[in-house]
């Protein structure tokens, strides 16, 4: 306990001064990583109504670079951590495994995005820094070590509100995100809207909590009825948008966020099959 609160004085004193320039993120990563192990970080920045600002990435590969691309340019609306910043249900310390919905590891989010970044444990924080955005600080480990043991998750809980703190004064003034009407209001709307075209209300639901990765029970439970009936909706929905199965759901959803940049709202769909005629 007495070495962690050197360690931690340390690294906070090297910190301290450069609150405010664009070192500070990387140090922040810094500060963390001489109180625990882990393989990778990123720090995102998410204003409302607008997609999300990377401060941070020390992912190593080629291949994982291409993946944060990818969820800069639309994944990143099914991520659990965007969503629980969206409902405001987490606040300081969280580990992923404790914020995603029942069945997290089947969703297509998961088997054709989440597990490219090749974690096997991610932890970090989310902390709100004013009414309209907040920062994800996200630590992972790879397949190749250990989850968090007890002690480690009790020192990064114990040091939340410092890192909070931090977040809070870095991020204010000048450098405090800017609320623009953008994009990010557009995917959201997007996402709220896909499929009603063809839908029917209860169908847009379903299919939209499979795509935040929920499993036929979670949305059977969210939605009071039984499991039989979501895969009635499901295969129904299906049908309606020729797609044979989750992967092709998930894969029309992120191919309709390319006709954006003509999209009025409503359903997304409407404009990507008239583009794609």
């Amino acid at each position: 306990m007495r070495n962690d609160l050197k360690v931690f004085s340390q690294a906070l004193a090297a910190i301290i001064p450069t609150i405010g320039s664009d070192s500070f993120p990387g140090h922040l990563v810094d500060l963390l990583k001489r109180l625990v192990n882990f393989n990778n970080a990123l720090v995102l920045v998410y204003a409302k109504n607008q997609p999300p600002l990377l401060e941070y990435n020390d992912l190593p590969s080629i291949e994982r670079q291409a993946n944060v691309e990818r969820f800069l340019e639309g994944a990143y609306l099914l991520d659990p951590c965007y969503r629980a910043i969206v409902d405001n249900n987490t606040n300081g310390f969280y580990r992923l495994k404790n914020i995603t919905p029942k069945g997290f590891t089947s969703s297509e989010y998961y088997r054709n995005y989440y597990r490219y970044t090749g974690l096997k444990d991610e932890f970090g924080y989310i902390l709100p820094i004013s009414g309209n955005s907040a920062i994800n600080i996200s630590l992972g480990r790879t397949e190749t070590a250990q989850p968090l043991n007890r002690r480690e998750v009790e020192v990064l809980s114990d040091i939340a509100p410092v890192i909070a703190e931090l977040c809070r004064q870095h991020w204010s003034g000048e450098r405090a995100p800017k609320v623009t009407a953008a994009l990010n209001e557009q995917l959201e709307n997007a996402l709220d809207n896909f499929g009603r075209s063809v839908l029917t209300e209860r169908e847009t639901q379903v299919v939209q909590l499979f795509l935040h990765g929920h499993s036929t029970n979670s949305i059977a439970e969210r939605l009071g009825i039984s499991p039989e009936t979501v895969k009635l909706h499901r295969k129904n929905s299906y049908a309606k948008l020729d797609v044979s199965s989750q992967a092709e759901l998930f894969y029309l959803f992120i191919d309709s966020l390319t006709s954006l940049d003509k999209y009025s709202g409503g359903d997304p769909l409407v404009g990507y099959l008239t583009h794609t005629k």
